[in-house]
């Protein structure tokens, strides 16, 4: 069996997601726009492909994708992994600020919402847009600056859910490591998804993040294996965490780009696998806006990389040494 397509199950319940995942913030037009027809094709293809979880959130596209991922799930008609978030409802609006997604719903506005009320009436909502009768995985979505909230109101909703039978999991899905320090410290929870923090460009989540979550048995997803960009493409204009590169990172990604193609690794397959280096990382997760892009993704994860890759970009000083 190809890697991607490799299951692991969720240690502390009884779901088992593939090694790749699909994440779906680029069918909420996260840059720029995706059409319905390749939207389609491209759910359809991570299904054939064996591929079995898919990440999604009420933020991408004001619910766009979520209609969008829904329909897939539906029309594939096969077993699946499925994990939303919450912590935003979707409030009826006139103009809002659309953000990053050219796809959004101009009809509706995100507004933070994290009373027990709003997580109930955000996991409601997306039963309803995603049109199936199950989420998988609740995630507490970019609750950095709202710590007390997501422990003391948040957690408390999601378990009680839980309970219930109403969703199988609680996790986190979260951007920086501090916050989500302070959140697996003070709940139980089964999953946290951290984009960003394990990357070439970043190993922040070593440093204690892995070692908190080894010790409370909560399973990691890695996301922003590229950093939103700039390790996919290290030219002027990429992204870098959702904002333009800097001269200085473009230039670390080009530096770590340029000692991989002297070996013949390309950029992209050691930032995909990077993550496959940590015992606490079950699933990467990555987004594409097409068919093709996903594919790319798959070949890129499932290649051979010289064994010692890793061991000579430590030595180089592009990355921190692997801390387990």
């Amino acid at each position: 069996m190809a890697r991607h397509s490799e299951k692991v199950k969720i240690k502390r319940t009884g779901l088992e997601m593939t090694r790749l995942g699909l994440g779906t913030a680029p069918l909420g037009g996260l840059f720029n726009s995706v059409k319905e027809s390749d939207s389609d094709e491209l759910i359809a293809t991570a299904f054939e492909q064996g591929i079995n979880f898919f990440d999604t959130a009420p933020l991408y596209g004001h619910g766009r994708a979520e209609i969008r991922l829904g329909r897939g799930l539906r029309a594939a008609g096969k077993p699946f992994v499925l994990s939303t978030k919450v912590g935003r409802v979707l409030n009826a609006a006139k103009d809002p600020d659309i953000g990053w997604f050219a796809d959004a719903d101009k009809s509706l506005e995100p507004i933070y919402d994290y009373s027990a009320d709003g997580i109930k009436r955000s996991i409601e909502e997306s039963l309803k847009r995603l049109g199936v009768d199950h989420i998988d995985i609740a995630l507490m979505h970019d609750a950095d600056d709202h710590i007390p909230e997501a422990i003391n109101k948040v957690f408390p909703a999601l378990a009680e859910l839980r309970s219930q039978g109403v969703i199988n999991a609680v996790g986190m899905g979260m951007n920086w490591c501090a916050p989500s320090i302070a959140i697996m410290k003070d709940t139980d929870l089964d999953i946290a998804l951290i984009a960003g923090r394990f990357s070439l460009l970043d190993q922040d989540a070593q440093n204690e993040l892995f070692p908190l979550a080894i010790a409370r048995n909560v399973s990691i997803i890695i996301g922003g294996v590229y950093n939103s960009g700039v390790l996919a493409n290290p030219n002027p204009g990429a992204m870098y965490n959702y904002l333009p590169a800097s001269d200085e990172i473009i230039a670390r990604a080009r530096k770590i780009g340029a000692f991989l193609a002297e070996r013949n690794v390309s950029l992209t397959a050691a930032a995909l696998q990077f993550p496959l280096r940590h015992p606490a990382v079950t699933t990467v997760l990555t987004g594409s806006r097409s068919k093709a892009e996903l594919l790319a993704n798959i070949a890129d994860y499932d290649s051979t990389l010289p064994p010692s890759i890793w061991s000579e970009l430590e030595a180089a000083g592009l990355v921190q040494p692997l801390k387990v």
